[in-house]
């Protein structure tokens, strides 16, 4: 059984930072690139950045760039998101997601496997 497992979410203040993890098993994790994704309340599904399996090649979306970092530990089975100097309009239910592709898809839905999410919130 595949799982993906966030944690790390909550409520932090504009310009605190916050670390997300993303807990992977079922799958030979190191064959698998992982994005990250984010569902601010009453808007759609946003790709936010993903990391290839061998941790070398990353993407990011423009609003995020330059504050967020994914990463990976492949002996952990573990993808992190490190968020700074967030902002108010940071605030969604932040999930990820594995796929055996690359390029990511970052359409809603387009990725193999999928884990619930964990919620922040920037207050302002």
């Amino acid at each position: 059984q595949v799982r993906l497992v966030e944690s790390g979410g909550g409520l932090v203040q504009t310009g605190g930072s916050v670390r997300l993890s993303c807990a992977v098993s079922g799958i030979t994790f190191s064959r698998y690139a992982v994005a990250w994704f984010r569902q601010a309340p009453g808007k759609e599904l946003e790709f936010v950045a993903a990391i290839k399996w061998s941790g070398d090649v990353t993407t990011y979306v423009d609003s995020v760039k330059d504050r967020f970092t994914i990463s990976r530990d492949n002996a952990k089975n573990t993808v992190y998101l490190q968020m700074n100097t967030l902002k108010p309009e940071d605030t969604a239910l932040y999930s990820c997601a594995a796929d055996s592709r690359w390029p990511f898809a970052t359409w809603p839905g387009g990725a193999d496997y999928w884990g619930k999410g964990t919620r922040v919130t920037v207050s302002p």
